[in-house]
């Protein structure tokens, strides 16, 4: 097989990034996060002081925005311009504006070019809300990731506590944050977080990292198969 494409969805919180970091490390492909790009736009937006009720605002706010996705030292960095960040848009608001941003299709269709070159590159894995049903519907292997939303809470909560964060909610809060999340972002009408009808779900609730890389690799392997 000349290409290996792997989709990696899944709600937020499940894991994805890390499932796919893995696996991409472990097959030698090429890794693309695309919640990063969301990310960025909407770090863009709260910089412009814009609100995430205003739509019209966020998208306009696109005229001109220059996001894109580079490799340093094997590692993908987001950059705004030719501004690195990378870091800037890993915190708990630039989070939400990411599922805010991510329902609007101005912003869809703005970010779904680069995402779909990403793919092209070569072996790639790549994860996100709507990959094996929008971006890459033709890859090799779909994966859908998920979890019970008080599993990803309690995961999520302890991620920023080993950061070591020191106003860390209690555990209803990130429920709750959670549970808003996964509606908006399955119910949307531009490319809902829904897994693909070819996808292979893997729910991962009740058990660790190490098995559900074997899980995922089993299920790769199977798909790949004499291919």
């Amino acid at each position: 097989m000349k290409k290996l494409r792997i989709a990696v969805d899944g709600p937020s919180g499940a894991g994805k990034s890390e499932l796919a970091k893995a696996l991409a490390r472990e097959l030698g492909c090429i890794y693309v996060d695309t919640g990063a790009l969301y990310r960025a736009v909407g770090l863009n937006a709260a910089r412009l002081g814009l609100s995430k009720d205003d739509g019209a605002g966020i998208a306009a706010s696109l005229e001109g925005l220059r996001v894109s996705i580079k490799r340093q030292e094997g590692e993908q960095r987001i950059f705004i311009g030719d501004e690195d960040v990378s870091g800037l848009i890993r915190t708990p608001d630039i989070s939400a504006w990411a599922s805010v941003v991510s329902a609007l299709p101005q912003v869809r269709a703005f970010l779904g070019g680069l995402q779909r070159d990403a793919a092209a590159r070569g072996n790639v894995i790549m994860d996100g809300r709507d990959i094996g049903t929008v971006i890459m519907p033709d890859a090799d292997v779909k994966i859908f990731l998920t979890a019970r939303a008080e599993v990803r809470a309690e995961r999520r909560r302890k991620q920023d506590m080993d950061k070591g964060r020191t106003d860390v909610p209690p555990l209803e809060e990130y429920l709750r944050e959670m549970q808003e999340r996964d509606s908006r972002d399955s119910r949307r009408e531009h490319a809902p977080a829904v897994a693909a009808a070819d996808a292979a779900v893997l729910d991962n609730s009740d058990i660790d990292f190490e098995h559900t890389v074997e899980k995922a690799l089993g299920i790769i392997r199977e798909r790949t198969a004499g291919k």
